[in-house]
């Protein structure tokens, strides 16, 4: 196996020691390159968490940017190259569409920042390898969503398969079915070309959760499907517009784990039913169901043998979304450690799902090369909207 968990992971805390006695304190500066519907999620939060400063926000539509940052009391808004000329900008978050997020990513470090970058790290292995091995070089980290596995819902469920209570997991089946989000985005079209679809988009979360409870990915064994080559905008002033589709809507995975365990996981925009936010685990003496893993909060399930019913097990922790892990690594590169969205962990996933679709589209099994470590669980106190670095 390669090993992933050096390098980037590292980042940040050659990071810290190579400024030394010049290591920056108090709020990590911020910058926001991307406007688009999930901005707002992103800036509700980083605009009120004390250990970070939003300074700017940039965006290729102008207007947009200066939209969204007079709305949330953000100072300047513009370009990109205005964004990076900003010195106490330390962390740009990345939002762009996923075929821009390398190309602003490597900008980002060649500027000297941090980047925080929504999901999926690449579009295919030879991009993130260039894109991490850049953070590597230049000191810096790049970490990439998802973040959710930070928030009370996931985190107790974590807690309760660490804390022994279903003794070693053993195998998964994670369920995302819907018939798609062209009937309420208004601009979907991105969702279905190269580097998203159900897979792409979604998969990050289910397969992200699926590490951090049962470990690497060690093979996988796909099948995948389209049920129509177009689609039409549902909503939104673009609504009646038919649009192609690129990619796969349907993909059903069986995942290998380094230690002996496996999942079943179906990720589609191909049924009618919905049927989302499923994520099962069991192990030797019981067995876990997680809330959804694309939210932050949600109670857990136990089913312990030989128990009449399941348990209800209420969430520990901060409810918060988006932007959690934007202050986890904030806090890390003040304290000159690793953080825990490392980029290894998004190499990995992104490695788990090239090799799905290149499982189905050869009718083979596919071996995952890549590995890494399941991030720590987090104290249940830890909060992002504490004030910690002053």
């Amino acid at each position: 196996m390669t090993d992933t968990t050096t390098g980037e992971q590292g980042a940040a805390t050659s990071d810290a020691a190579a400024q030394g006695g010049t290591a920056k304190t108090g709020p990590v500066g911020v910058g926001v390159i991307g406007a688009g519907v999930i901005s707002d999620q992103y800036l509700s939060n980083l605009t009120v968490f004390p250990d970070v400063r939003v300074h700017f926000i940039a965006d290729i539509d102008l207007p947009r940017a200066a939209s969204q940052a007079e709305k949330w009391g953000v100072a300047g808004s513009g370009t990109v190259d205005e964004l990076l000329a900003i010195d106490d900008i330390e962390i740009v978050v990345n939002l762009t569409i996923p075929a821009a997020h390398v190309e602003v990513a490597l900008q980002a470090l060649a500027a000297g920042k941090h980047v925080w970058g929504e999901k999926p790290y690449a579009l295919d292995r030879q991009s993130a390898a260039q894109l991490r091995d850049a953070a590597v070089a230049a000191g810096r980290t790049v970490s990439v969503a998802p973040d959710t596995f930070l928030g009370a819902g996931l985190q107790t469920a974590l807690r309760t398969i660490r804390d022994g209570r279903i003794g070693t997991p053993l195998n998964g089946l994670t369920l995302f079915q819907s018939p798609g989000p062209e009937s309420w985005h208004p601009s979907p079209e991105f969702l279905f070309a190269v580097g998203a679809g159900p897979l792409f988009d979604i998969g990050p979360y289910y397969i992200t959760t699926l590490v951090q409870a049962l470990g690497p990915v060690s093979k996988v064994t796909a099948t995948a499907s389209k049920s129509r080559a177009t689609r039409t905008i549902g909503s939104g002033p673009k609504a009646g517009t038919e649009f192609p589709v690129e990619v796969p809507t349907n993909h059903s995975a069986l995942i290998e784990f380094e230690n002996g365990g496996s999942a079943q996981s179906v990720f589609s925009f191909e049924s009618d039913r919905g049927r989302t936010g499923f994520v099962e685990i069991a192990g030797e003496t019981g067995t876990v169901v997680f809330p959804d893993p694309n939210n932050f909060d949600g109670d857990t399930e136990l089913y312990a043998l030989g128990s009449d019913g399941p348990e209800t097990i209420p969430a520990v922790g901060s409810t918060y979304s988006r932007g959690t892990g934007v202050v986890d690594l904030a806090r890390s590169l003040r304290a000159g450690e690793g953080n825990r969205v490392p980029g290894a962990l998004a190499f990995h996933v992104l490695d788990v799902m090239v090799s799905i679709a290149e499982s189905a589209e050869r009718g083979e099994p596919v071996l995952v090369e890549s590995t890494v470590t399941p991030s720590p669980t987090l104290p249940e106190g830890w909060d992002p909207a504490e004030q910690t670095l002053v």
